[in-house]
């Protein structure tokens, strides 16, 4: 809604990756090229970590559009992943036939085929394995076995671990020496200094179309950095919040106080609990004037209506669902899944949305974030979530994963807020037929 009043094109300050605003300054850039020469050189394993919100995932994208057009890359997103299914998970996402009742060997063997082919072929296949932190000791073991695919002279896969600072606590473990014992590049994402951050504000928003002086003055650059501790998915929320207030406050100058605004209106903000109740209700009203003025200036500045967000997404053909006995609407769109699921080819993309406890978490997030979606694009599956029945909700149908990610980068603010990402059908099936197989087994 500030858009305009700051001469802006689009949200400088979005805090679901978009490479167009990689900032390479805090030695970002170093270290995706480091990354870049890391893997071409096809040796040993690779690990990144860094804190919450340090930029991995910005990373992780950068390097899939940087590396060179013969390396073909493959993600292993779920850390809650068990040791056996991690084979059938990486052939799920080459889309390789994975039957369930194959053995370990028989599914070694179908990637092994594939890699020498790749090999074969002049082609290189790089392996990101993201929150791994949160995988098991026994898990972290199994991919570590991977390592051992190889010719006589080189990797057949090159893996990349992405964690946060647990993952070397784990590592430090006697009983996966091997595993540590094969990381060869070892890099950390440190905080962004205040110099950094006064760049990285400066960066975002001339990328997002500003033209003029600096907005944040010094005394506002320092209590960014400070509550931020130098993380940027902090940077990002405090300085939208901060230029929020200075809209509202019609000037064009980011001070103290509109970082204090910020801070009281952020959810890392310790000093929150202790906030009197009068300060909650400044904020909302604080915010309430802001929507309303926001509109008022759109208003005037706009002559022609700008289209909602979701006309930009492709449509999807869903086949409907066969008659269902039950005519409530989530029995519905759970049979139009499982039709979707069936119908689509196994290299489809889609975007997960959230991952819900109950049914009442569902319809709350359907009524709320979930209401500016297209209904027919929808699509629900129940899940297990730490042993747990639990419900996910994906979205649209891609043919690739390029076109997927323009999407998921235009999701509205609310929804990308829940750290969407990006599934392929193929992972979406095995993970179903694992759950299916411990119902069987239980």
């Amino acid at each position: 809604m500030y858009h305009a009043f700051f001469g802006l094109n689009e949200a400088p300050f979005r805090i679901t990756p978009d490479t167009g605003f990689f900032f390479s300054g805090g030695e970002r850039g170093a270290v995706l090229q480091g990354l870049i020469y890391a893997i071409s050189q096809g040796e040993g394993i690779i690990k990144v970590t860094g804190e919450v919100g340090s930029g991995k995932t910005m990373l992780c994208w950068m390097l899939e559009q940087h590396l060179p057009d013969e390396v073909e890359t493959v993600y292993l997103a779920n850390p809650n992943v068990k040791p056996d299914d991690v084979l059938p998970s990486i052939l799920a996402e080459l889309a390789l036939p994975h039957p369930i009742d194959a053995s370990r060997a028989e599914h070694l063997r179908s990637l092994n085929d594939y890699l020498l082919a790749r090999h074969d072929a002049g082609k290189r296949v790089v392996m990101f394995v993201e929150e791994a932190q949160g995988m098991t000791l026994s898990t972290l073991e199994e991919i570590r076995l991977l390592s051992n695919l190889e010719t006589e002279r080189e990797k057949l896969l090159q893996i990349v671990l992405f964690g946060q600072p647990e993952l070397d606590e784990k590592l430090a473990d006697t009983r996966i020496r091997q595993l540590r014992e094969r990381i060869t590049t070892a890099i950390n994402l440190t905080p962004l200094s205040a110099d950094d951050i006064r760049a990285y504000l400066a960066f975002r928003l001339t990328t997002a179309g500003y033209r003029g002086a600096d907005l944040f003055d010094a005394s506002a650059v320092r209590q960014i950095a400070r509550a931020s501790r130098g993380l940027t998915r902090r940077v990002n929320i405090l300085a939208d919040k901060a230029l929020l207030a200075a809209f509202t406050d019609n000037t064009r100058q980011i001070r103290s106080r509109h970082i204090r605004s910020a801070l009281r209106d952020s959810a890392f903000n310790g000093a929150l609990q202790h906030t009197p109740a009068w300060r909650w209700l400044a904020v909302a009203l604080t915010i309430m004037l802001a929507v309303l003025g926001g509109f008022y200036l759109l208003a005037k500045t706009q002559s022609t209506p700008v289209p909602p967000l979701i006309a930009h997404v492709p449509a999807v053909t869903i086949v409907p669902a066969p008659a269902a006995t039950a005519t409530d609407p989530l029995t519905q769109t759970l049979a139009a899944s499982q039709t979707w699921l069936k119908q689509q080819a196994a290299a489809t993309h889609t975007i997960q949305l959230a991952l819900l406890k109950n049914p009442a978490e569902l319809a709350a997030f359907l009524r709320t974030e979930g209401s500016a979606l297209v209904r027919d694009q929808v699509h629900l599956f129940r899940t297990q979530a730490q042993g747990r029945p639990s419900w996910v909700v994906m979205y649209g149908s891609y043919p690739d994963k390029q076109v997927a990610s323009q999407v998921l980068r235009q999701l509205p603010r609310a929804l990308q807020q829940r750290q969407p990402y990006l599934r392929t059908v193929a992972g979406i099936r095995n993970e179903i037929s694992q759950i299916q197989q411990l119902g069987t087994q239980s």
